[in-house]
């Protein structure tokens, strides 16, 4: 087996867009420099992601200097959105959490709502260091993190995903597979590792940064979303059911809390500590 080593980057700007891949990254208590600190809502301010919009799979966000955006999607001309000066907030939802954020100009706001076909608005995290505490069941007391889901980092395993697409392969929808990782939006990745080893993980180190292993990543109907295609299928959720279920829930992946702080780079060493 090859030496543990950290294999790809994942930054998501805008989350639930396509993000990059680069070589390497900031961890910053509350995630990697740039992940998620944009979210698009709706109408009533609640998040807007691939589950009822599998389109935004195919629009892409890069990172400009500085912290802006170039939107890019299907059909629709390009678009440069600024960091919205400090200034009033306004509650945004993300899941069951009430946070605060700046909205973004109204230019992005009528991008997303022509691209989507209804209303929508870009709204930018300003303060993660206090706006968003991790789930206190699973962090200390001063955990924040971005607009993800939930936890600063999501980490999958390429192992993992061999295993996962081996089992897809002898079921009843062995066409969709083998699936690739992006199906997942991790951000970080890791070789060298035996498959599903990652669910005994306590505590891990990235190159020179430790990172406490908070809990699994229960998985959704995003995984199923071809995200060159916005199309849909039945896997990986079909085969996760039958060999990774837990409790009530589909199980891909490890959540982390950053111990310190730091740069990542792919080809780093990747060390289990507990």
């Amino acid at each position: 087996m090859l030496m543990p080593a950290l294999r790809s980057i994942h930054l998501y700007p805008v989350k639930s867009l396509t993000g990059s891949g680069p070589g390497e990254a900031v961890v910053e208590p509350w995630g990697l420099a740039g992940d998620r600190r944009w979210m698009v809502v709706d109408a009533e301010r609640g998040l807007l992601t691939q589950r009822p919009q599998p389109k935004l799979a195919l629009a892409a966000a890069e990172a400009l200097p500085g912290g802006a955006l170039r939107l890019t999607a299907p059909g629709m001309r390009p678009l440069t959105v600024e960091v919205p000066a400090p200034g009033e907030t306004v509650p945004v939802e993300v899941w069951r959490d009430k946070v605060e954020a700046v909205p973004a100009d109204r230019a992005a706001a009528e991008w997303f709502g022509a691209y989507l076909g209804v209303e929508a608005e870009l709204v930018h995290l300003d303060a993660p260091e206090r706006r968003r505490p991790v789930d206190p069941v699973y962090s200390r007391p001063d955990d924040t993190v971005s607009f993800a889901d939930g936890f600063p980092l999501l980490l999958t395993t390429t192992s993992s995903l061999d295993a996962l697409n081996s089992l897809i392969a002898q079921g009843d929808h062995a066409d969709e597979g083998p699936l690739p990782m992006n199906r997942f939006r991790p951000n970080v990745v890791v070789d060298g590792t035996a498959p599903w080893e990652e669910d005994e993980w306590r505590t891990v180190r990235i190159g020179e940064v430790v990172f406490e292993v908070a809990k699994p990543c229960s998985r959704c109907v995003v995984t199923t979303t071809d995200q060159r295609t916005a199309e849909r299928g039945k896997e990986p959720l079909r085969t996760l059911a039958r060999h990774r279920r837990f409790g009530d829930r589909l199980i891909f992946g490890q959540n982390l809390v950053p111990r310190e702080v730091g740069t990542i780079r792919i080809g780093d060493r990747f060390e289990i500590l507990g």
